[in-house]
């Protein structure tokens, strides 16, 4: 009989704890009980004959898992999770690339802060939508222009984290560094970088979800950026004016979906990366 290979082992073991896990099993039942009272609230006036407030007007989730499944078999539709995939990561890597670096820029060096903080801190109480207009003048493709508002909308938020992530380090840790004859590549290499690793990443989590929110926004408002399949946005918004509810609610389910799995993706990479964190 033959014997079970120790990726096979470890994926069993996987699938074991994931089974096991209280906090997996309350987050299903959550899902279902949300579902249920959303079936209930939006079949209220067809079985009691009087409509609920708010949720009365809302597609019930078996029509929109129905309008989900025509929709699905539409390329289009697909297109429109490509596009906005690669918008929101091209501009979250471009954050990630400038934002990383800008903000322990700041945290190390005090000249550097001085000049550049202010300005920053000027900048980015603006949202991101507000710079649409500007950006589709600023920017030779609508493409472009998308790409840079999502960038916007991670940048502010990776740079803060950063920035208060680096500066919460305790001086006591840098300055035994010193006294043990520590240069100033050892004290950011190996104390000021694996200390901010976790700001970082809370920043980027929180970034991620802005980036969806804000490439949504900047779909909707410059039509798409391509012909045939504008991205997620400006399906909503296709959705929309066409009077298409129930697709109008597959465009936000599948945003929440995108969302969860850019999220997930961002967490895994910090587990991966922060491995002492495994211990507690």
């Amino acid at each position: 009989m033959a014997q079970a290979t120790p990726n096979t082992q470890k994926s069993k073991s996987r699938i074991g704890k994931l089974v096991s896990n209280v906090t997996f099993w309350r987050g299903v039942v959550a899902i279902l009980v949300f579902l249920a009272l959303w079936e209930i609230g939006a079949q209220w006036k067809g079985w009691f004959g009087y409509m609920m407030p708010f949720v009365g007007k809302v597609a019930p989730p078996t029509d929109v898992i129905a309008i989900w499944m025509e929709v699905g078999q539409q390329p289009g539709y697909w297109l429109s999770w490509w596009l906005s995939s690669v918008r929101v990561f091209v501009g979250f890597l471009a954050a990630m690339i400038i934002g990383i670096p800008f903000g322990l820029a700041m945290a190390v060096n005090k000249y550097f802060r001085g000049i550049f903080f202010p300005p920053f801190e000027i900048l980015r109480p603006i949202p991101p939508l507000a710079w649409v207009p500007a950006s589709i003048i600023f920017w030779p493709t609508t493409e472009m222009s998308i790409m840079f508002i999502t960038f916007l909308g991670a940048f502010y938020t990776i740079v803060i984290n950063v920035l208060g992530g680096a500066r919460s380090i305790d001086v006591q840790y840098l300055r035994a560094a010193q006294s043990m004859g520590a240069s100033q590549w050892d004290l950011f290499y190996k104390i000021i970088l694996p200390g901010t690793l976790p700001s970082i990443f809370v920043g980027a989590a929180v970034g991620m979800g802005i980036t969806w929110e804000v490439v949504l926004a900047g779909e909707m408002m410059s039509g798409g950026g391509q012909q045939g399949g504008g991205g997620l946005g400006f399906f909503i918004w296709g959705s929309y004016m066409g009077g298409v509810m129930d697709q109008v609610i597959v465009g936000m389910i599948s945003i929440g979906v995108a969302g969860y799995i850019s999220s997930s993706l961002i967490r895994y990479l910090g587990h991966v990366c922060m491995p002492w964190r495994r211990m507690f």
